[in-house]
Order: C-alpha cells, then structure tokens, then sequence
C-alpha cells in the first residue's frame, strides 16, 4: 500500500508504503528513504525508533531509519582531493567536519518510487554534480524488500559520471525490548580491531585490537560496557560477499537480529545523543540510548588514511552494498 503521509516545505508530496512479508510489516518513506517502522509478528512494540507523524522528520530526526550519504559518516574538515583536484564539501558537523553526505544529504532528499510490490519496494534519488561540494552526479537506489523468515534485506546502488566518493549507509536506531534504554541489550561483533578516534570523533588512522578494550565484542556482552560509543568496528580490509556481522539481542523480550552485510566497517553508535521532546512511535519522548545504530558502511574519513578500504567511485563502476537484519524470537 502506498500513501501520502505528508509534505515538504515546497508542498511536494512525502509518501509511505506499506510491506508485509517473512513475519515483518515495515513503512518506508520517500523522504529519505526512511525505514519509518518496522514490526515482527509476536512482538508487539516497533524494532525501530522512529515518529507516528511526518513532521518531526524535517525539524527533530537525528537520521531515524535514513538512507545516508553519499559519503556516510565523516570526513575531516570537509576536505577533499581526487586526481589532482581540491573540494570543499559542506560542513554540517560543529561547522568542521562533513557528516553523513553535508546537510542537504541523501537524509533529506525526496527519493521517487521505482518499483513496487507487496513485499518489497525501490527507490530513486540523483544527487548532481556540485552538490555538497561533491563531484560527479551521483545516481543512487534502494531496495528494502522483507524476505522469508524475519529478513529486511536492503540493497544499495549507485554510479557516477565524475570520480567521486561514495559509501552509503542504512541508519535507524534498533530498540528490542520495552525499556527505556538499550543499555542492557546484549552485542556480538566479528571484529577483532576498531579504528580509535579523536574528540570530534575523526579516526586518529590507528587500527587498535579490541582485546583488552571496552570495544570487545568478540564474545556477546552488554553494550553498556563500551559507553560511550560511536565507533567504527574494522570487519575486513575490503567488500566481502555478504556474511553475518554482528548480532544483537535482548534477554528481556528474546527478540534477536543478526546483521549480514558486505561491508568492510560497523559503525556502532549507542544514542547517547538522543534528547527529544516529541512523542516517538511508542508514545514516549525519547532520550539518551533509546535505541542503537549498527551503520554497514567503508570506514569513516577513509579518504585521509590510504591504509583504510577506499570509497573511490569511478566511471563506469557501480557501487553495491548489500546488507540484511534479520529479527526472530525465542530463547536460542
């Protein structure tokens, strides 16, 4: 089902569909292309945090279900060289660093309907040459489609006429149970190093194990012990085939979700941000780790550390990510 929820400041349309399928009811939206809410069968609160109007999108969302990029994350002081040339991007984090493709991101944009079906839906947005700063016109897709067994599989495309950057990233904040915080919520991760960073949070371009460290997730433990979290997890040195990532879990409600994704970085970010005053899809102001971000992606301000995946995209190529998080419920 496909609906006007609301409007942009131009008046243009924002539309909501509707998909059910593998144990999953979600609504994704075209501003943005927003996961708005996400629902499993036998488990009656959202998975996600998100608002029960479109409103608050525009004025109180810090990226609640987005779509980012086209560089998603940071970049240090919004600098940019490729093949010999120098650009300065937007800088929308403390007036330094770009984050998460500039202010008028893809966050922000009125993505178009593709395809559409019961289960599953793509959308279109065309980021063009100059935009944030960035080179090339960058035309971008994604498709969320709700698989057999509680898998919302989600799949990123993108190519460009100019050299350019890019690296998306899926961002809703997960919530599993009917606390107020994820503090007790139970993370597993596949990686054995994370990349420390500096206290505005740019990659220092070390590449430090997490044996020993808060950041030591090897093992299921409680996500409050890496408070306060908003780290990059090193899963490989390049784009893998998909494979299972991370798991996150809570004991309360038994809720699960295992993270596949062919990404080389996990950004993990507990939320520690969150501080809003409008009534969220349960009814409730949301605060301080009201839910956690696990963000498939390259590395952050990867362009500034050569030893790190790259997110180059050239003529001709195609950027592709791949990544589902697949829900299920019961002891294990």
């Amino acid at each position: 089902m496909t609906e006007i929820w609301g409007h942009m400041p131009d008046g243009s349309a924002v539309h909501r569909v509707t998909l059910t399928g593998g144990g999953l009811t979600a609504h994704v939206l075209t501003y943005g292309a927003v996961l708005q809410d996400l629902r499993l069968a036998g488990h009656d609160a959202p998975l996600v945090l998100g608002f029960p109007e479109f409103a608050p999108y525009l004025t109180d969302s810090p990226y609640f279900g987005a779509t980012v990029g086209r560089f998603a994350n940071r970049i240090r002081d919004g600098h940019l060289e490729l093949d010999g040339q120098s650009y300065q991007l937007n800088t929308n984090e403390g007036g330094r660093h770009a984050l998460h493709g500039g202010t008028d991101g893809l966050a922000t944009a009125l993505w178009q309907i593709d395809e559409v079906a019961s289960d599953y839906v793509t959308l279109n947005a065309v980021l063009p040459d100059g935009h944030m700063g960035f080179p090339g016109t960058l035309e971008c897709s994604v498709t969320f489609a709700l698989l057999d067994d509680g898998t919302l599989d989600i799949q990123m495309r993108a190519e460009t006429d100019k050299t350019t950057l890019c690296s998306l990233a899926h961002h809703s904040y997960f919530m599993l149970d009917d606390a107020e915080t994820v503090s007790q919520h139970q993370l597993q991760i596949a990686a054995e190093s994370y990349t420390p960073v500096d206290d505005t949070l740019i990659p220092t371009g070390e590449v430090a194990p997490v044996a020993g460290t808060r950041f030591d997730f090897r093992a299921a433990a409680p996500l409050s012990q890496a408070y306060p979290v908003d780290h990059n997890f090193c899963l490989s040195n390049a784009r893998q085939p998909m494979r299972q990532v991370a798991r996150l879990q809570s004991l309360a409600s038994e809720v699960r979700m295992d993270c596949l994704t062919t990404e080389p970085g996990l950004q993990v970010y507990d939320g520690s941000g969150i501080a809003i005053d409008v009534p969220g899809l349960r009814g409730q102001k949301m605060g301080a780790n009201a839910g956690l971000a696990l963000e498939p992606q390259v590395w952050p301000d990867a362009h500034h550390h050569k030893d790190f995946p790259q997110a180059v995209l050239r003529p001709g190529e195609t950027y592709h990510q791949h990544t589902q998080f697949v829900f299920s419920k019961g002891q294990t």
